[in-house]
């Protein structure tokens, strides 16, 4: 590895980045070189070679209309970027990088040698595409040049100013797109369905278990002192997790939460500086894809519903079949007492099928109760 190569990744690595990287047909030496210096378990959360057909069609959700171009490099990214956001820690860049290339290869080729590299983040998109002279490198050669212009575009993601040569010709200088992202389009990203989440972190929280987060899920319309204090409660009682809210755009029963109304309850948390997270999944059962490992807090009347064959279809063992997939994923639910018709109920008061009991954590109602809800609030405020 040269010089200056280490002292690129090393700066990767001491950067607050974390990557999913998806690649096929070159560059895998920048894994390499990635991979065995120091830090990449900070950095590299994942890599995923997708060569075959197959694997690229199940990787993209569809069968790329050309294997090497940018749209299939825009793509590969932007999958790259979403698996990123389920995997990484609070606080820290998010990036899907993906790379696809046609390179020298045992039997010659009709076409150009070339290759694409595209970095996702929250906010841009970057992508490089690179036309090689033929017959002026072997495929070890081709594929150590895409391996610079990989670890280039990590670099550049990283916001890090790393001496990278590229090894280059004046015929082969590269093409190179470049998009930003407002808020705006970047909640539109969420509601599309473009983009899983986007997440604020409003609290230091960075001495947390970043691998399990405990969610309060809700519509906060308004954020009220009782929110705020049943996540807190739940916290104390799952005490290995980062504390969240979140709010899905997208609703089972309404229309999508416009972007200004996002914005307005987003800027609730900002001011009581705690973390929410906007996903496009109201169900729980993808919330718990979203968020495998996590704890979600809700009430016991929700906890009825997530049991109620009713809202599978009157369908007792798809409910079941539903909610052991979550269990699978590590899902547990912090059940806090409720007013169910009239009546305080707690966990202990529902009928759990015995298979399902593990999932479920009991929030004492010594330790939380409230009466009232955001509903009656806008009520009493004349909302």
């Amino acid at each position: 590895m040269e010089s200056w190569v280490r002292a690129a990744v090393e700066a990767i690595h001491s950067s607050s980045a974390q990557a999913v990287i998806y690649l096929a047909g070159g560059a895998s030496q920048a894994l390499g070189w990635l991979l065995s210096v120091p830090g990449a378990s900070g950095t590299v959360l994942e890599v995923v070679v997708p060569y075959s057909r197959a694997s690229m069609a199940q990787l993209l959700g569809k069968m790329p209309l050309q294997f090497t171009s940018k749209q299939a490099a825009d793509d590969m990214a932007l999958a790259a970027f979403n698996r990123a956001l389920k995997l990484s820690g609070p606080g820290l860049q998010v990036m899907g990088v993906g790379f696809t290339g046609s390179l020298a290869s045992s039997r010659p080729k009709q076409g150009d040698h070339r290759f694409y590299v595209s970095t996702r983040t929250q906010n841009c998109l970057r992508t490089s595409h690179v036309t090689l002279s033929k017959g002026l490198r072997c495929r070890e050669e081709e594929d150590r040049v895409s391996s610079y212009f990989l670890l280039k575009a990590i670099a550049d993601a990283c916001r890090i100013a790393a001496t990278i040569q590229s090894d280059i010709h004046e015929p082969e200088i590269p093409k190179e797109s470049f998009e930003q992202f407002d808020e705006d389009q970047e909640l539109q990203h969420v509601i599309d369905g473009q983009v899983c989440m986007k997440v604020y972190h409003f609290a230091d929280s960075m001495e947390k278990n970043v691998d399990k987060k405990i969610i309060l899920p809700g519509s906060f319309n308004p954020l009220h002192d009782g929110h705020l204090r049943l996540l807190e409660v739940a916290s104390s009682i799952c005490n290995d997790g980062l504390p969240c809210f979140e709010i899905s755009a997208i609703n089972a029963d309404k229309p999508p939460l416009s972007i200004e109304e996002i914005k307005r309850r987003v800027e609730q948390f900002r001011k009581v500086g705690k973390n929410v997270i906007i996903s496009n999944q109201p169900y729980f059962y993808k919330k718990a894809e979203l968020f495998p490992g996590s704890a979600f807090v809700i009430g016991a009347d929700t906890a009825a519903r997530l049991v109620n064959p009713k809202y599978y279809g009157d369908d007792y063992n798809r409910m079941l079949g539903i909610l052991l997939e979550c269990k699978n994923t590590g899902t547990t639910f912090l059940v806090g007492g409720r007013n169910i018709e009239g009546v305080f109920k707690v966990l202990e008061d529902l009928d759990i099928p015995g298979e399902l009991r593990a999932m479920f954590i009991s929030i004492p109602e010594e330790k939380f109760r409230l009466d009232i809800s955001s509903t009656e609030i806008r009520k009493n405020q004349g909302l």
